[in-house]
Formats: C-alpha cells, sequence, structure tokens
C-alpha cells in the first residue's frame, strides 16, 4: 500500500507517524521544525488521511506498510517517532525489523493493553448522516451532545472532507477502525526485543504511560529512556510544542 506522505527538509531520515483518526496535517508544525535538522516524512496510515482504505487493519500490515514505504524511499535505516496508535505502530515495527531502526521516539503510549476508551467518539461520529450536513458547524453542533470537549470536537473535525459532489465525508475508514478497535488496544506480545536507542516521551497530565509500564517497557525496549513534559497532556506536541521539539530533537542528534 502506498501511503500518502510529505516529506521535507535535508539530512538522516525520520518519519512521524500520528494517532487514532489523526493524520499527517496534525504534524505539520512539529515535522516543520524538525526538518530544520532532518529529512522529516510524514506519513498517512492506513484507512486515515488521505492513505487508501482497506478492510485489512491492524499493525502487522501498517508494519508491512513502513517497511514498503521505507525501500520506496530507499531508506535503509531510519529514525522512527509515533504518537499513541503510531506509537504502537512504531514499536511493532522496531521490534519486526530492528536492522530499519536508528532510534525510536514512542510519544505518550505504552506497549500494555488499553480499555475501549473511544468507544463514544466511535458511536458519535458513526451515528450521524453526513448527507444531511452542508457546513462543519452543523456537525460540531451535532456531536457536541455526544462528545462536550472543544478541543476533541475541533480534532475530530480535521476528518471531515468534500466529496466529489460537494457534500461531506469523513476521510477515515471509520467502519474498518471500528471493526478492528479492539485489536488496536492489545498489548504487544513478542519475545524479541529492540535494543536501540528509546524514547518514550510522555505528557505528565496524560494517564497513557505509568509508573507501572516501566517493567515492560525495559523488557522489550532494554536502552530506553521515560521522559515526561509538564503541562501537557495526552497530545503532548500540540501542548508544548516547543518542549517537544527541543526534547526530541535532542534524543535524535
Amino acid at each position: 500500500m502506498r501511503l500518502h506522505h510529505q516529506c521535507q527538509g535535508e539530512g538522516a531520515p525520520l518519519l512521524i507517524l500520528h494517532g487514532l483518526l489523526g493524520s499527517l496535517d496534525n504534524w505539520q508544525n512539529i515535522s516543520r521544525k524538525l526538518s530544520e535538522t532532518f529529512r522529516v516524512c510524514a506519513l498517512d496510515l492506513r484507512n486515515h488521511g488521505r492513505s487508501p482504505h482497506s478492510d485489512d487493519f491492524s499493525y502487522d500490515v501498517m508494519t508491512e506498510d513502513l517497511l514498503e514505504f521505507l525501500d520506496a524511499q530507499q531508506i535503509g535505516r531510519t529514525r522512527l517517532m509515533g504518537h499513541s496508535m503510531g506509537g504502537k505502530t512504531a514499536m511493532h515495527f522496531a521490534l519486526k525489523q530492528p536492522e530499519r531502526v536508528e532510534k525510536l521516539v514512542v510519544v505518550d503510549i505504552a506497549p500494555r493493553a488499553y480499555p475501549p476508551s473511544h468507544l463514544p467518539i466511535f458511536e458519535a461520529l458513526l451515528s450521524l448522516d453526513l448527507a444531511s450536513f452542508r457546513e462543519r458547524s452543523e456537525v460540531d453542533r451535532a456531536l457536541a451532545g455526544k462528545i462536550p470537549e472543544v478541543a476533541v470536537r475541533q480534532f475530530l473535525l480535521k476528518n471531515l472532507a468534500r466529496n466529489e459532489q460537494g457534500g461531506l465525508c469523513w476521510k477515515p475508514n471509520l467502519p474498518v477502525i471500528r471493526k478492528n478497535y479492539d485489536r488496536l488496544n492489545e498489548e504487544i506480545k513478542t519475545d524479541t526485543s529492540f535494543k536501540g536507542p528509546t524514547l518514550f516521551l510522555k505528557g505528565a497530565k496524560s494517564d497513557y504511560i505509568n509508573d507501572s509500564d516501566r517493567a515492560t517497557i525495559e523488557k522489550l525496549f532494554p536502552n530506553a529512556t521515560l521522559t515526561s513534559i509538564p503541562q501537557a497532556g495526552h497530545w503532548v506536541h500540540a501542548d508544548a510544542a516547543k518542549e517537544f521539539v527541543e526534547v526530541v530533537g535532542n534524543f535524535l542528534q
């Protein structure tokens, strides 16, 4: 699968993977800053953004997509960074293809299993008949009852696009993502480890990584460092962009 991507800058290659229901557009600011030092390629994972849709959706196939991308770009080894679902994808890739990863950055996600906390979001999005809406503001008002957090709605509304008839449609393949959602939340189970330099970067206000995750992290990633950014939540790169770029840039040098 040929993933939609945007590359910029010169230097050592760095791949950036977004989270669930995100896209490379969420990383424009960070990509631009890091491209002052690295050759940054931000990707839309399958069933997200402007990448192709597929009924097959798992970390295994996303790992295959990344391998295909590296081969197509003639990148032997890369620095790899992923946030949330993208972080789990990055972990899977590093564990299966360790020779292709120079350094790994995992943003606010651990290798453990997670509860299905996004189910209300899927329910709200899939319940809408987009053909009955003309403007994003109408969709926003329709979602407000089930998704009261303004920041979350703004993030989700970035997934709206216009179809060929001028109506609204979702860019992500919502039915397939929802169908495979439980698989995305599963623990990473493997007998292998990635021994390369690894940074687990969390938001201090987020509970996606906690002290009980350290043992599993150290087992799978024995050369890992855990760093926390104050005043940041799960979307660390958006909440504290300056600090994020500084910490990540120093680690990836």
